[in-house]
């Protein structure tokens, strides 16, 4: 999954890195690979600070749009200050380097995930690897699903929520334990 992430970014790479006289070329490879590590690093972040909805709807292709989501502004934000630690980028060419690179490969990704056709990206694998295999046994095609049919507000807060998420779990009497218990953890209650 991480090369075919890498390979991702090296397409939306072109002129924002290759062709930037901002970026020394014998550090266009590192650039690269640091959009790549900002990210899974981004995305698992937010999974592991209880993102997860947030992640889902831009999967689902719900809320605002890939380009103004909060995933991807959190992710570019990552990547922008990498940039200038690492790099020495300025903001300003840091910033027009993640506007340009990483919206697209959100978008992407996010199409190449719900594409049947294309199996080089699956939501259950993608999300496994990126929360160190803690939503295995959770069927995200269907919480997905549930996301695009705007079905997970199960509370009716006009949200989607921790609280939608253990009602989704508990509809069959499970009081806990198990997959329960994966659901919590994963937000960390």
């Amino acid at each position: 999954m991480l090369d075919n992430l890498l390979n991702l970014v090296k397409q939306y790479a072109g002129d924002a890195i290759a062709s930037n006289p901002a970026i020394p070329n014998e550090k266009n490879d590192e650039v690269i690979a640091e959009a790549s590590n900002s990210i899974t690093g981004g995305l698992q972040g937010l999974l592991s600070q209880g993102g997860l909805k947030d992640v889902l709807k831009m999967f689902g292709g719900q809320g605002e749009g890939i380009e103004n989501s909060q995933v991807t502004r959190q992710i570019s934000g990552g990547f922008v200050q990498n940039l200038m630690d690492k790099f020495g980028l300025d903001n300003q060419s840091a910033g027009n380097i993640a506007g340009s690179v990483i919206p697209g490969v959100l978008s992407s990704l996010v199409q190449k995930t719900n594409d049947a056709n294309d199996n080089s990206f699956d939501i259950q694998s993608l999300f496994n690897n990126l929360s160190g295999g803690k939503t295995s046994g959770i069927n995200l095609q269907d919480l997905l699903s549930k996301v695009k049919g705007g079905a997970l507000d199960l509370d009716g807060d006009g949200d989607t929520d921790l609280q939608d998420l253990l009602l989704l779990f508990n509809k069959g009497g499970n009081s806990g334990g198990g997959l329960m218990d994966k659901v919590k953890g994963f937000f960390g209650s």
